[in-house]
């Protein structure tokens, strides 16, 4: 038996009308409407895929800058200085997620370089554990992070603040960290000469200006502690760190704080999910328009079939029968318009390395300057999620269109659709 004796009538006749019809004025003035109505949902389709598309690769590379800096997941005691560091590797360490650990020390402070000034977050760390748990050592754009020797009081600092300070490997910059007195009457600076051993190109601006490594016991010096921070952990996967941090925070002592890389940033992460959020919406409203185009063009429909439906009605066709053949034609045609705008949204997202550089010598220019961005590609990272929500949208938005235009042909009079037949 053919699929077309098993589907019912309603959705032959309605297939029948979305592919064909007489070829009058009116019938073909009704198909370019109809035409009009698919390419618009097609359009905004495969806008919203591309958009969303490019605003996921930019998270994605910006994540993975972040992380190229940034340990996954981090540890630190809520009572200060953590002296059994060691203890708590050992433990994290037995994490089957947990990849290394190395400890550190870390301080707010202020870099010095004559009459500049500028605010940084300094990192001690081990030049020989940090390339386990970060990739800053890849990340050096001069020097290197073994320079950082115990008691040696070198500094290694990010691009854009060696370019602030007007600094370059061998010069010496001060190093201010607060320290309170022992009386607990506020802060007392004390600023320490350092020697400027390496510079790194993160590639995040944030990074790049606001943040400093020297050697873990230069760190404890500065921060006058005999122990590290906490500990700094590198796992198999980095998208799992806020899994794997409850999971340690359960396993390790009471004031140990455990901290996934995504926590530490964010109110970055909310920005970029509020941006996509409205993105969608802005984006889903022309689809939104495109789709209620269907109403006129069902409208139409309904009007130049008044007589199909008074025969289908005096053949025993009930009012819903007939509302449903227009709701199957409706939701049929924005299916096809979301389909090819899927199909058009994703191979354009998948090659926009290709599309894009025929844009730019096409128009002579640069859509992305390196030198503000840090990339000269767009990057595009297609969820398929997003893709199924965005279809499930259009092909929803082209249902309800149809609602209004079926109703009104549930309502035809036989007698009156045959009365100019």
């Amino acid at each position: 038996m053919s699929l077309s004796h098993k589907l019912p009538y309603e959705w032959l006749v309605g297939w029948r009308y979305t592919r064909a019809g007489k070829r009058g004025r009116r019938q073909r003035f009704i198909s370019f409407i109809s035409f009009i109505s698919i390419a618009g949902i097609a359009l905004g389709v495969a806008a919203l895929i591309v958009v969303l598309s490019v605003m996921n690769g930019f998270q994605k590379e910006v994540a993975g800058r972040m992380l190229s800096i940034l340990a996954h997941v981090e540890v630190f005691d809520a009572n200060g200085p953590m002296p059994q560091w060691e203890e708590v590797r050992a433990a994290a360490l037995k994490h089957p997620e947990v990849r290394a650990a190395a400890p550190f020390v870390q301080a707010q402070g202020l870099l010095v370089n004559g009459d500049v000034l500028r605010p940084v977050l300094i990192r001690g760390i081990l030049p020989k554990d940090e390339p386990k748990v970060s990739g800053l050592a890849q990340r050096m754009r001069s020097g290197s992070l073994d320079a950082l020797a115990p008691g040696a009081h070198r500094i290694v600092v990010g691009r854009e603040l060696a370019k602030a300070l007007d600094v370059a490997i061998g010069d010496r910059i001060g190093v201010a960290v607060a320290q309170g007195d022992a009386m607990g009457q506020g802060a007392l600076p004390r600023v320490q000469p350092f020697t400027v051993a390496g510079i790194f190109d993160a590639g995040h601006y944030e990074y790049d200006s606001g943040l400093a490594f020297v050697h873990l016991q230069d760190g404890m010096q500065l921060q006058e502690q005999s122990a590290p921070s906490g500990v700094r952990l590198r796992l198999a996967d980095p998208f799992r760190a806020p899994d794997v941090a409850r999971e340690l925070a359960r396993n390790l002592y009471p004031e140990a704080r455990v901290l996934p890389w995504t926590a530490l940033n964010a109110t970055w992460f909310a920005a970029v999910a509020s941006q996509k959020h409205m993105m969608f919406i802005i984006l889903a409203l022309i689809i939104a328009v495109a789709a209620f185009n269907l109403v006129s063009t069902l409208v139409m429909t309904v009007t130049d079939k008044k007589a199909d439906i008074a025969i289908l009605r005096t053949l025993g066709a009930s009012p819903r029968s007939v509302m449903k053949i227009f709701v199957v034609q409706g939701t049929l045609t924005g299916a096809l318009g979301a389909g090819l705008g899927v199909l058009l949204g994703v191979l354009f997202a998948m090659n926009l390395d290709v599309i894009v550089p025929l844009i730019e010598r096409a128009l002579g220019t640069h859509l992305l300057n390196p030198e503000i961005y840090f990339i000269s590609t767009v990057p595009s990272d297609v969820h398929w999620g997003d893709v199924g929500a965005i279809a499930a949208v259009s092909v929803a938005l082209a249902f309800f269109s149809t609602i209004y235009p079926s109703w009104s042909a549930a309502r035809i009079n036989p007698a009156e659709g045959l009365r100019y037949e």
